[in-house]
């Protein structure tokens, strides 16, 4: 939804709540006065729905200001579900403490207390369960390129950079990246990945000419503050709207880390979120999982081995040398797929590559064995990796791990992808894998360095599981 559709989804959201916060609360009568659960009524307090229903009404109106207060009709973009249940909770104990005070007060002992409790239990149900549905639905036409706003980023520096691979990794947030503006020689006219460099930002009447743009965030370092300030100006006067990061739709582009002395508060940015305590419940989640993974697929591995060896000469496992956390080199283990002496031929076909930057990738390598291929495209040369994760040299989700030569052409913001440990699946595996460019990969690995959490990794996996199945971008 956007900002301009604001207005008239909170509307609908209103009339839709009343609908269903009176049918909870008819619900709430019937479970009380006609089920009569969880105990029967003494007939001297039995009331008829048509005593209870102005109460419904009163009670529907205190609810509308009590959400309108906590902010439920004020919707924003990337609010997590559990955030929208909290609001929901906060504003409905609200709404019937102020409703049980009302009433109470004036007849003690002509209403039920039972009866209100079920009607907030039900109705905070029953609006959650709404706004989930409404909200799976609005993901899904957003994947797909529904109702989007095309934004435009202006400055391509580690913030931009973070912005745009932000938007990427979260599609159901309805923002697509028409292209971006910086000031820098060689950015303004080299395209990251699928972003479009559009030029310096001195371009931009330009370019909100020519591409039908809805928003503009500005991305600038905050010692260009005039020109952030020209930008926001422009963009007022030409009606499109205009953030500045620190501002930017919720996004978590980092964590802030707050402390104090004394009452004075200290604030610091922590770019990767797996550290401490977070990557030691990581790393327990890791070991479980991976020790699990190597007794359930035991039997698969037998088999692909006797294939293997049945189909090419040469050892069942390829073992090479990669790179992990903080630079480390380890030893990483697969199902081999590819001829014995497959890695001395890669120079000769370094003209077939069809990445771009440091990956090596060719849909139909010719190095590549008969069982290989389907191992390849089903991803279960990857098995044997559940020992490195066992070892600690990986995790079950992060980063691809690099081989040595592609962490050498690593420029400067690649380099912060090690900052983790690698992983057998990661967003970028379940986000297009090698139909992303190198450049689109790192951004999703460092979205995933600042945005860690058990719930991520859950939904990684998850998504890992039909990527597999279809051999989506596996080659």
């Amino acid at each position: 939804m956007s900002t301009d559709d604001g207005p008239t989804v909170s509307l609908v959201m209103a009339l839709v709540d009343i609908v269903l916060i009176n049918l909870a609360f008819a619900l709430a009568y019937w479970m009380r006065y006609r089920a009569e659960w969880p105990a029967a009524l003494n007939p001297q307090h039995y009331q008829s729905y048509r005593v209870w229903f102005p109460i419904g009404l009163t009670l529907t109106g205190i609810l509308l200001l009590a959400y309108q207060f906590e902010g439920v009709y004020r919707p924003r973009r990337g609010a997590s579900w559990l955030d929208e249940v909290y609001q929901l909770f906060t504003g409905t104990l609200i709404g019937i403490a102020v409703l049980t005070v009302l009433t109470f007060n004036v007849r003690p002992q002509f209403y039920s207390r039972l009866m209100l409790g079920y009607a907030g239990v039900l109705i905070v149900v029953l609006l959650s369960a709404s706004r989930l549905i409404s909200g799976t639905i609005q993901a899904r036409l957003y994947r797909q390129g529904v109702s989007v706003d095309r934004v435009l980023v202006v400055g391509c520096g580690d913030v931009g950079r973070s912005v745009m691979g932000s938007i990427m990794a979260r599609p159901e947030l309805g923002y697509k990246v028409a292209g971006f503006l910086d000031d820098d020689a060689q950015r303004r006219h080299q395209n990251l990945g699928r972003f479009r460099a559009l030029g310096p930002s001195d371009a931009l009447p330009a370019v909100l000419h020519s591409q039908e743009i809805d928003e503009v965030i500005v991305a600038l370092p905050w010692r260009s503050i005039e020109k952030i300030m020209d930008i926001m100006a422009h963009c007022e006067r030409l009606g499109v709207r205009a953030r500045i990061v620190p501002d930017l739709f919720q996004l978590r582009l980092n964590r802030v880390d707050v402390d104090d002395i004394s009452g004075i508060p200290l604030i610091g940015v922590q770019d990767v979120s797996i550290r401490g305590w977070n990557r030691a419940i990581k790393r327990g989640a890791d070991t479980v999982l991976a020790a699990l993974g190597l007794v359930v697929t035991s039997p698969l591995m037998a088999l692909v081995t006797l294939l293997i060896k049945w189909d090419s000469p040469g050892p069942v496992l390829f073992p090479q040398v990669r790179v992990g956390r903080a630079g480390r080199p380890f030893t990483l283990y697969k199902f081999r797929s590819m001829i014995t002496g497959a890695e001395e031929e890669k120079e000769q076909l370094r003209d077939r590559n069809e990445q771009l930057g440091p990956l090596f990738k060719m849909r139909d390598d010719p190095r590549r064995t008969r069982v290989g291929g389907w191992l390849r495209r089903l991803s279960i040369d990857e098995l044997p990796q559940l020992w490195n994760v066992l070892r600690g040299d990986m995790s079950l989700v992060g980063p691809r791990p690099p081989v040595p030569s592609e962490v050498e052409q690593y420029e400067p913001w690649h380099r912060k992808r090690l900052r983790v440990d690698p992983g057998i699946t990661g967003l970028w595996q379940v986000s297009g894998r090698s139909e992303l460019t190198f450049d689109e990969m790192v951004m999703l690995d460092l979205f995933y360095a600042e945005n860690w959490s058990l719930w991520l990794d859950f939904k990684i996996m998850l998504r890992t599981i039909p990527t597999v199945v279809m051999g989506t971008g596996a080659y």
